[in-house]
């Protein structure tokens, strides 16, 4: 892969909320040694579940995923900082884009942009059924 970072680091977002920051074990690495892509996902997931948690008040449901853009391998012991940012909300969705940026273990201070994602969240009942969010109007009666 190419290194598509400056000499001197990309800066971090100000205008988006850093939701999470976690640093990937030997456990969560693929056989070539680099972190599994699936993870990272995972991670951008529960990152990306943050803001809308605030809006549905109860159980959510990630319903999509726009698309996933991996920029440079994660590697154990990088620094991930994930940072979210609020792009619609519907009236039982809410949807969020997630950027993750990493910093080497060696290299701290030094950041460069992971991947990005755009996710969408729908809240929902106790029977995992779609519901208003809370202010949004009440959720249809299920068909049938």
């Amino acid at each position: 892969m190419t290194d598509l970072r400056s000499p001197h680091g990309l800066p971090l977002p100000t205008d988006k909320e850093l939701v999470l920051k976690v640093i990937p074990q030997p456990s969560d690495c693929n056989a070539n040694g680099d972190i599994f892509g699936g993870w990272v996902m995972a991670q951008v997931d529960l990152a990306g579940s943050v803001i809308p948690t605030r809006h549905a008040k109860g159980r959510m449901a990630t319903v999509a995923v726009k698309e996933f853009i991996f920029k440079q391998p994660v590697r154990v012991g990088d620094i991930l900082s994930f940072y979210g940012s609020l792009v619609r909300i519907g009236r039982t969705s809410v949807t969020v884009q997630v950027e993750v940026f990493a910093e080497r273990f060696i290299d701290q201070g030094r950041y460069f942009k992971v991947t990005e994602a755009t996710l969408t969240y729908v809240a929902i009942d106790e029977m995992g059924q779609p519901r208003a969010l809370p202010g949004m109007g009440t959720a249809a009666a299920p068909a049938g």
